[in-house]
C-alpha cells in the first residue's frame, strides 16, 4: 500500500506557504467558543446527532468496585459489540477507518474490530482546563514551530490552525503531575512466542517538582525516569530524559545507566529514529507514546477532521483476570478483548523534509478531538510502502481526572511481528499518582542509586 504521491506534493507545498507565518494565539472572540459551542479542550461539544453523543464532561466518577488502588476496573462490563468489522465487511466502513487498519484486517484472518456503543469519557483536571482556554489567547509557536511561546502548562492550542499546533497538543498533553507506574513490553515473534520486559516509569513535569519555582528550567516539559526490572539480563539499567520543548535549540537531555557496568553515560541515540529501549527494532526512540519528541524533521499538514473507528473506554485490556498469555497473539493482540468508538478525531500527515533522514518517510496521525492523544498513526517506509500501524487503547483514569493508555500496539506489517507496551495485567502496583519527586531525583547522580541491582 503506497503513500499518495498527490497529497504529499500538497503537503509539502502547505508548508511551505505557512514558513514565516506568526502560528498560534486566537483572536478573544474565537477563544470565546471554549466552553460554549466547544469544550474547554477544542473538542465539538455536540454530538453528531447519530453514533457520537454531546459531550458532558466526561467520566470523572469512579465506578462501583473500583478500590482507589490504581487497579482501574470496567465502568462498562455488560456492554456487547453493535457489530464487528472484519474481511466480510471491511469496505463497508473504510472510509472511516486509516488504511493501516483496513490493511491488518485484510492480512489477518482472526484480526477483527469490536465497535460498541461510544462514550467521550475524556475529560482533564479543572486547573488543566482552566489553562487551556487561557493558552487559546497566547501561546505561539515559535523557531520555526520548534519551540512554544508565552507557555507553561495545559494544552497550548486548542483552537489548531496548522497540523504542528495539533502535535504538539498531543505532546503536551497532562498525564498527572506526577506518576509512577509499573508496566510491561512485548515483541513477539511471528509465531507468537515472547518474553516480558518489565519496567517502572516515573513521570513528572516540571511545575510539579517539589521545589520548583518559577523560571527554573524554562525549557524543560518534563523529567522521565525508566528502570527495567526484568529479565535479569537487564535489569537495572535506567534511562534518564530531560524532556527540552525546543530541541532543535538544545536536543533532549538524556542518559543511560548500564548496570553491568556500573556507568553513566549520555544518550544522544534517545531520539528520533534511535532504537526503542529492549524493544528488539520493534520500535523508535519517537515511537514512545504513539508519538514524542522534536518535530524539526517533518512537513505537517493539516488534512482535516473526520469521524473514525478508533480503540476507546479499552478498560478490558487491564482486567487483572486476564494473563498476558490471553492477549499476546501470534501477528496481534487478542482483538476479543479490545474497544472500538466512532469519535471525531484531527487527521495530520507528517512528510520528510528535504535532506532530513529519518526511517519513516510519512506518517499519518488520527488525534482524539476530546483527549488530543494520538489515537492511529500510520507509518510509511522510504518507498511510499505502508510499514508500521500503531493503536492507542485509551482509557480516562477516571479517579484522577487523567485521558492516557492501557496499551500501546506497533505492528509491523511487512515482518508480521508487533509490539505492545504499558501491559499491567500481570504487574504488581501498576499506577501510582500523586508521588512526590523534587529535581535532585532527576540528575544524572541519581541514576547510579537507582540503577543498583
Amino acid at each position: 500500500m503506497k503513500l499518495n504521491k498527490k497529497l504529499l506534493t500538497t503537503g509539502v507545498l502547505a508548508a511551505s506557504l505557512c514558513a514565516g507565518q506568526a502560528w498560534g494565539a486566537v483572536s478573544a472572540a474565537e477563544a470565546a467558543k471554549l466552553g460554549g459551542t466547544l469544550t474547554p479542550m477544542g473538542a465539538e461539544k455536540a454530538g453528531n446527532g447519530g453514533a457520537i453523543p454531546a459531550w458532558t464532561g466526561g467520566l470523572t466518577t469512579p465506578p462501583a468496585g473500583y478500590k482507589g488502588d490504581g487497579i482501574y476496573v470496567n465502568p462498562f462490563p455488560d456492554e456487547k459489540p453493535k457489530f464487528v468489522i472484519d474481511q466480510s465487511n471491511v469496505d463497508q466502513y473504510k472510509d472511516k477507518l486509516s488504511p493501516g487498519q483496513v490493511a491488518m484486517i485484510k492480512k489477518y484472518d482472526d484480526y477483527f474490530m469490536p465497535v460498541y456503543e461510544t462514550h467521550r469519557t475524556a475529560a482533564y483536571p479543572d486547573d488543566v482546563m482552566k489553562q487551556t482556554v487561557e493558552n487559546a489567547t497566547k501561546t505561539e509557536l515559535i523557531k520555526d514551530g520548534n519551540g512554544l511561546g508565552n507557555y507553561e502548562s495545559a494544552t497550548p492550542f486548542p483552537i489548531p490552525k496548522n497540523g504542528l499546533e495539533v502535535i504538539w497538543n498531543h505532546i503536551t498533553r497532562y498525564r498527572g503531575g506526577s506518576v509512577q507506574r509499573n508496566v510491561g513490553q512485548v515483541t513477539p515473534t511471528v509465531d507468537g512466542d515472547y518474553s516480558v520486559v518489565r519496567f517502572q516509569d516515573e513521570l513528572t513535569w516540571r511545575t510539579y517538582l517539589t521545589d520548583y519555582k518559577p523560571g527554573d528550567d524554562p525549557n524543560v516539559l518534563f523529567y522521565f525516569k525508566q528502570a527495567i526490572t526484568a529479565p535479569a539480563r537487564l535489569a537495572g539499567n535506567v534511562l534518564l530524559v530531560h524532556e527540552t520543548i525546543d530541541q532543535v535549540a538544545e536536543p533532549r537531555r538524556a542518559w543511560i545507566y548500564n548496570a553491568g557496568q556500573r556507568r553513566v553515560r549520555r544518550a544522544p541515540q534517545v531520539a528520533y529514529d534511535g532504537p526503542g529501549t529492549a524493544a528488539d527494532g520493534m520500535r523508535t526512540s519517537d515511537n514512545f507514546d504513539m508519538y514524542n519528541g522534536a518535530p524539526d524533521k517533518y512537513n505537517w499538514e493539516l488534512v482535516g477532521k473526520q469521524e473514525m473507528y478508533i480503540p476507546y473506554n479499552s478498560y478490558k485490556l487491564m482486567d487483572r483476570n486476564l494473563s498476558y498469555d490471553q492477549i499476546i497473539k501470534a501477528g496481534h493482540i487478542n482483538q476479543e478483548y479490545t474497544r472500538y468508538e466512532l469519535h471525531r478525531v484531527w487527521h495530520v500527515r507528517a512528510t520528510l523534509k528535504k535532506g532530513e533522514r529519518h526511517v519513516y518517510a510519512q506518517r499519518d496521525f488520527y488525534i482524539d478531538e476530546d483527549s488530543w492523544q494520538a489515537s492511529v498513526i500510520d507509518h510509511y517506509d522510504g518507498r511510499g510502502e505502508l510499514w508500521r500501524v500503531a493503536e492507542a487503547h485509551a482509557v480516562q483514569f477516571y479517579d484522577q481526572v487523567v485521558p492516557w493508555y492501557a496499551i500501546e500496539v506497533l505492528y509491523d506489517r511487512l515482518s508480521g511481528r508487533y509490539l505492545a507496551l504499558g501491559l499491567t495485567n500481570e504487574e504488581a502496583d501498576p499506577y501510582e499518582f500523586g508521588i512526590k519527586r523534587s529535581s535532585r531525583d532527576y540528575t544524572p547522580a541519581a541514576l547510579r542509586r537507582a540503577g543498583t541491582r
